[in-house]
């Protein structure tokens, strides 16, 4: 048996969606435990490249895949991706949709947009896609289950009292009773033959010692307890939130690996410490195509956070590295690698808790000699430039935890591992 978690550890677009994909080779079915379709994934293999924000990016294994109780779901647009992927020949008839889970319908993308401009310059930067509102209707016992949402009397009940209750705390809304119900009863009755409860299937899966893959979504430095708050998302990206948001207990992992970035990326509003700008962060947001997959936003860009990434260590027990876009590094003289923060003279390795705090650090910069040749060919670690080598290396001891993945392009073929997980 073996229970394997995925987990972004820096602030997302680490690279989650390829390694998910490579993992899932070896797995017998694949879980997704947070988050909605505010985050995006983006899978390369052969020659196409395909981009998810809700299906874990297992569905290309031909396994079973589930989408778990702790994740907020927008019926809409799940049905939207299984047509996308449908009409790209790939099968879907193995998705398994948590009874639980919670499920995100118009009014929701309403609120979120409100509340941003509410909060003006102060905005969070959301993708508007409605995450947050669900899981605070979660949260205030407000929110509607898929279970519900699939039983038509119960969700016109449940949808005309929520309504109300929504309406008294956001007059602005137009999404009306009658419109809802109409268009979103028809999206229930497609989705209900997925539906079931998907903690069973799991458990009876890691009974029969079988290996089970849970991918995250988002970035551990946007977990809404430990990430840097109030920039953050609404649920638990890391290791921490696989037993919550999945239905089984903590002790079915045997390895959780962190997928990190060679330097740092960020999307949005929020504290960023190791951030560069100009000519440097320009080349680097280029080659390696730093983009927002749904948003579409040019990501900010900022040399290697050992801080970070150690944050992300702790808080999730990571067991191996997966160090992503190496070659994306190809051609920079001189690297630089975070490995700690001052804070009013003082040198601290950790994230403080408050905003204003964040604000005020400064990294702490070790430099090194970069690599000019290209690696995308590469099949081992000896075949890569000695320079290159070293900076691997160097990560390994700053963030107490082995390289045990690196990725040297976006295709599945570029990926080199150095130990098994399954």
């Amino acid at each position: 048996m073996a229970g394997v978690v995925v987990v972004g550890s820096q602030w997302g677009d680490e690279g989650k969606g390829k390694i998910t994909d490579y993992l899932s080779q070896k797995a017998d079915v694949i879980a997704r435990y947070q988050g909605g379709n505010n985050a995006g994934h983006t899978i390369e293999f052969n020659g196409q490249k395909f981009a998810l924000r809700l299906i874990p990016s297992g569905i290309f294994s031909g396994n079973e895949v589930i989408l778990g109780n702790g994740m907020v779901i927008n019926p809409k647009a799940f049905l939207e991706e299984v047509e996308y992927l449908q009409s790209a020949g790939i099968a879907t008839d193995k998705i398994k949709v948590s009874d639980r889970a919670h499920v995100i319908l118009p009014y929701h993308l309403e609120i979120d947009e409100l509340q941003e401009k509410r909060r003006g310059a102060n905005n969070i930067g959301t993708t508007k896609k409605g995450i947050g509102p669900t899981y605070v209707d979660k949260y205030e016992r407000l929110g509607l289950r898929i279970g519900e949402f699939i039983d038509e009397e119960l969700f016109k009940e449940r949808l005309k009292e929520i309504l109300e209750v929504k309406k008294a705390s956001f007059p602005e809304i137009e999404s009306d009773f009658q419109s809802i119900f109409d268009e979103y009863k028809e999206y229930a009755k497609k989705i209900k033959p997925l539906v079931t409860d998907t903690a069973l299937i799991l458990d009876d899966y890691l009974q029969d010692g079988k290996n089970v893959l849970f991918e995250g979504a988002q970035g551990a430095m946007l977990d809404i307890d430990y990430g840097t708050y109030p920039f953050v998302t609404s649920s638990h990206p890391g290791a921490n939130g696989v037993a919550e948001g999945s239905g089984i207990g903590p002790l079915y992992l045997t390895d959780a690996i962190g997928i990190v970035k060679a330097y740092t990326t960020r999307v949005g509003s929020g504290a960023f410490p190791t951030e560069i700008e100009g000519e440097l962060a320009d080349q680097i947001r280029e080659v390696g195509h730093e983009y927002g997959t749904v948003t579409k936003r040019p990501r900010r860009i900022g040399w290697f956070d050992a801080v970070v990434v150690n944050q992300s260590r702790r808080m999730s027990s990571l067991t191996g590295i997966s160090l992503m876009l190496l070659d994306v590094l190809s051609g920079i003289e001189t690297l630089k690698i975070c490995t700690a923060y001052t804070l009013d003279g003082e040198v601290i390795h950790a994230l403080p808790s408050t905003i204003k705090q964040l604000n005020k650090v400064k990294p702490v910069y070790e430099e090194m000699p970069g690599w000019s040749e290209d690696i995308t060919k590469v099949k081992s670690f000896d075949e890569l430039p000695v320079n290159c080598q070293n900076y691997i290396r160097r990560i390994e001891e700053l963030v107490k935890c082995p390289v045990t993945i690196f990725s040297v392009g976006p295709d599945r073929e570029q990926t080199i591992v150095l130990k098994e997980v399954f």
